[in-house]
């Protein structure tokens, strides 16, 4: 099973301000950089509660019928995301993968800072495409915290676009 992150952060490496807020990014995600087709090779997103509440305040459900996994160990208000195929599950990231596995998914798109997080201290992710949108904003929430071993990563390619977005990815070395 391949398992992504495709994220958008501030130059200083941050994916929301303290608070959560998301109003650094470009509206409407910016010029086109590669989501379309990102998203249209996932089987399942899987996101944690707050991502989940957070995209909730942020217009129509983005994500059409595409199956979307809430990870929280709380009840939560899947009928929010009107239209959506939308399910809880809790548990460690391994236990999450196997079941998804078993469900017969192939692609997860992880997204989110504390679900990343605890996918890639697992060891459970393959692949990161990071696209920096040119602002400092000091202070927020980290895509990256703190790590149990350095993840050697194997740079795949680098694009940037006239807004100033620059998107890479990278593998995770074996």
């Amino acid at each position: 099973m391949m398992i992504s992150v495709f994220i958008g952060t501030s130059l200083d490496g941050f994916i929301a301000r303290p608070n959560g807020d998301l109003d650094f990014l470009p509206p409407g995600g910016g010029e086109p950089h590669g989501y379309d087709e990102f998203i249209a090779t996932v089987d399942v997103i899987v996101i944690g509660r707050n991502t989940f509440e957070t995209v909730l305040t942020l217009g129509p459900w983005p994500y059409g019928d595409k199956r979307v996994v809430v990870l929280s160990s709380r009840p939560v208000n899947l009928a929010a995301a009107s239209g959506g195929a939308v399910e809880q599950m809790a548990g460690p990231p391994a236990q999450i993968v196997s079941q998804l596995a078993a469900s017969g998914a192939h692609h997860l798109y992880v997204d989110g800072g504390i679900t990343i997080q605890g996918f890639l201290r697992a060891g459970l992710i393959q692949r990161l495409i990071i696209t920096r949108v040119p602002v400092l904003i000091g202070d927020g929430v980290p895509l990256f915290g703190s790590l149990p071993r350095d993840i050697r990563l194997r740079h795949i390619a680098t694009r940037h676009y006239p807004s100033g977005l620059v998107s890479s990815e990278y593998h995770i070395a074996a």
